[in-house]
């Protein structure tokens, strides 16, 4: 396994992430996208972190029953197939960077905007539109998720503040399940077709250092300031999204 210091860099995005409460699944991915790994295996790596990161957090939202399943459901169910079908595509490596270089620009300023959630009123809609909508926007999601190999809470999240969908809490729970089941879609999708240039030690190791980092992270109560580190997140991903670009343009 070579460049073993992104195992260290990855330890320390779980610490500092989890002890905040984040997922940090996109700065995993402008991590290795800065090292041009094959594409293929950014792709899983950083599915199966999100896994990683995330399943924790259901479990508590589950637990404390902060999921609203008649919402939750149409978002999720389409997600599905279209995440497996984003993760089946063959694309070229050069394709991929690009693809990958613009949405990391985009997330970068979808964190960078994104809403402090202090607003808890939800804007109430007809339900079959509702539904339709949040379908639809769960699919494209879906879709250019497992085609780039991200969970999607990325964007998710920021887009169902800003329409007000419903409370910080309650869009956070559904943006925990969404990466969750996108991911798991996701990795299936790519299992269906692994590449034999693959380095599977280095995706053991880098998922070990994301479970061990998240664990240690989520059991100490350190003051970092969440808004800090979601600057500090938007400047990350806007420079491996414009380094990929440079590279791949």
């Amino acid at each position: 396994m070579g460049h073993w210091e992104i195992f260290l860099f990855f330890l320390i995005i779980a610490f500092v992430y989890s002890s905040v409460g984040f997922g940090g699944g996109s700065s995993y991915l402008a991590v290795l996208a800065m090292y041009s790994l094959p594409y293929q295996e950014i792709r899983l790596t950083a599915l199966i972190c999100n896994v990683i990161v995330v399943v924790g957090g259901v479990y508590i939202y589950l637990k404390n029953k902060q999921i609203d399943w008649r919402k939750v459901l149409p978002i999720t169910l389409i997600n599905v197939p279209m995440a497996f079908l984003g993760a089946i595509v063959k694309i070229k490596q050069e394709t991929f960077f690009l693809i990958l270089g613009i949405t990391l620009i985009i997330a970068a300023v979808l964190l960078w905007i994104k809403t402090d959630g202090k607003n808890e009123v939800i804007i109430t809609e007809n339900p079959r539109f509702s539904i339709v909508r949040n379908s639809f926007l769960g699919g494209g999601i879906g879709f250019l998720s497992g085609l780039v190999g991200i969970g999607g809470g990325i964007f998710l999240s920021p887009l169902l503040n800003l329409m007000k969908w419903d409370t910080p809490r309650k869009i956070a729970a559904t943006s925990s399940v969404f990466i969750l089941v996108n991911s798991i879609s996701g990795i299936f999708g790519q299992l269906s077709k692994l590449s034999v240039g693959m380095d599977y030690l280095r995706i053991v190791s880098l998922c070990l250092a994301v479970l061990i980092g998240g664990q240690i992270g989520a059991r100490m109560s350190l003051k970092w300031n969440p808004l800090i580190i979601k600057k500090m997140t938007a400047v990350l991903v806007l420079v491996a999204g414009v380094n990929v670009l440079i590279k791949y343009w």
